[in-house]
């Protein structure tokens, strides 16, 4: 499972989640990306369950690149503990998505086979999402 190696804070605050995605907004590596459509939370169970849809579509003829990283504590209580004694331990990890932000990327692959691979992954996903292809820099 991922997590990060080393934080600055082991219990950040919950945070708002409000506005679109201000980095992280194009899709910069491959031909096609796959990108939320509203906000949310993706723990890294959810990222690595995607992951491994797509690697299993792709197999040996694309790459994938995975553009979101659960860097975010998430606190739980036990359960049947009285109000009090401070915050909860550290439970999960999640990556805070906004919308506009590109989640995945795939190269190597038809137009027709990034949109069914993107699809299975998008199931195992709690946010809306949409398939977007590179826009080229036209000068």
């Amino acid at each position: 499972m991922l997590a990060p190696r080393k934080i600055k804070y082991r219990k950040p605050q919950k945070g708002r989640m409000r506005g679109m995605a201000s980095s992280g907004d194009y899709v910069s590596f491959g031909s096609y990306g796959l990108k939320a459509m509203e906000v949310g939370w993706i723990t890294s169970r959810q990222i690595e369950a995607a992951r491994i849809t797509i690697s299993r579509n792709v197999r040996k003829v694309g790459r994938l690149w995975i553009r979101i990283f659960p860097d975010k504590s998430i606190t739980k209580k036990p359960a049947e503990t009285r109000m009090g004694k401070g915050k909860g331990a550290p439970e999960y990890w999640v990556a805070v998505v906004k919308p506009g932000r590109i989640l995945f990327e795939l190269e190597g692959l038809s137009e027709k086979e990034a949109q069914e691979t993107f699809k299975l992954c998008s199931n195992k996903l709690p946010i809306k999402t949409k398939m977007v292809a590179r826009r080229e820099l036209g000068i």
